[in-house]
């Protein structure tokens, strides 16, 4: 580990420890992360038509599965493995992106005293129909299509809130389930603690830029909500639980912990980056992520005078896992968006260390 990465853990092995989460200290960890000496300052014409680029949308992909892959190893996510049917949807054409509209009720399907470890959206690819291809062929040949789930947030005022939560290259020609990770979206609703439904929407586009790999994405179809769709397979939304009766303990806080005294546990602390003044229009993705501290307290070992020098235990963060973002930074008078990562911002696991 360097000394910037060094530096870095340091200062987050304390955030979680202390009770105010400042909004000061979180900007100075973020700003020096990113090798930037205040916010980008940016001008109403930087914020309006955003595209974010494929090589940075490729580059967050990739820094969210490794994400994933670490976390799955965790001992954590054996749980229950429980299926959610879904209602009728509807599917949107464009001239570059097909859209799947979709709708999962979530009353009473996560049991209570649980946590929400993973969640999966199934869909069903179905066998190609060579009739949709374009007639024409391209010299560059298309094998896939970029698939990619949004969580939908209504808002007030009517309008509709696009979070990307997950995106793959998904094989033009192959038909069967497809899985794509929405954990994070499932945790934004269990959050808000909303009683409607989740909604999320599924963008079929082009593998690259250009029309003939919108017209092979358009070949892709996956079987709907829709009752008129009789494919096999309708979409499926898949919830991995933990009951925290049985492992809340071990690790994770419980709620009525959180009120007074008890042993090292980690404790939920969610961070939303739309809510951060100084964070809200620079940060696009994620919009916030459960940051998790470490509280309670430790069991102190027997002073005498066999045991002179003994330091006082106290609850710390014992491993952490890194944050993928996609940002918006200044370089001299142009805009630019791109893609990273933050070290250690997310506490997997607390313990109890020995100070000094």
């Amino acid at each position: 580990m360097d000394l910037r990465c060094a530096g870095m853990l340091c200062v987050l092995c304390l955030l979680p420890t202390v009770q105010a989460f400042t909004q000061e200290a979180l900007k100075e960890v973020v700003l020096k992360q990113l090798g930037l000496s205040e916010v980008p300052k940016l001008h109403k014409r930087d914020l309006e038509n955003l595209v974010i680029p494929e090589h940075v949308k490729n580059k967050y992909m990739s820094l969210l599965k490794r994400q994933r892959v670490k976390r799955r190893a965790l001992p954590s996510l054996a749980g229950i493995l429980r299926g959610i049917p879904g209602h009728t949807g509807e599917v949107l054409h464009s001239d570059t992106t097909t859209r799947q509209k979709l709708m999962f009720d979530m009353e009473g399907r996560i049991p209570k005293n649980s946590e929400v470890t993973m969640a999966e959206l199934k869909l069903f690819k179905k066998p190609l129909d060579r009739t949709n291809l374009p007639a024409k062929q391209s010299h560059r040949p298309v094998s896939n299509a970029r698939v990619s789930v949004y969580w939908v947030q209504r808002q007030h005022d009517g309008t509709n809130r696009t979070s990307l939560i997950d995106s793959r290259l998904v094989p033009i020609r192959e038909s069967g389930w497809k899985s794509f990770d929405v954990t994070q979206a499932v945790h934004y609703w269990l959050r808000n603690r909303r009683r409607e439904p989740m909604f999320l929407e599924v963008w079929i586009e082009g593998e690259r830029a250009g029309s003939y790999a919108s017209e092979m994405a358009r070949a892709v179809r996956f079987t709907s909500q829709d009752p008129k769709d009789k494919a096999l397979g309708k979409p499926e939304l898949v919830l991995y639980t933990l009951n925290l009766d049985d492992y809340g303990s071990a690790g994770d806080c419980r709620e009525e912990a959180a009120m007074g005294k008890s042993t090292c546990c980690r404790q939920k602390h969610y961070i939303s980056f739309r809510e951060l003044p100084w964070a809200q229009h620079w940060i696009l993705e994620p919009a916030g992520f459960q940051a998790f501290r470490c509280s309670g307290s430790c069991l102190q070992p027997p002073r005498g005078p066999r045991r002179p020098g003994s330091g006082q235990r106290s609850c710390a963060v014992a491993s952490s896992s890194a944050l993928p973002i996609i940002y918006l930074a200044r370089r001299g008078n142009h805009t630019e968006i791109e893609a990273a990562e933050f070290p250690n911002m997310i506490v997997e696991r607390c313990s109890c260390v020995t100070d000094g």
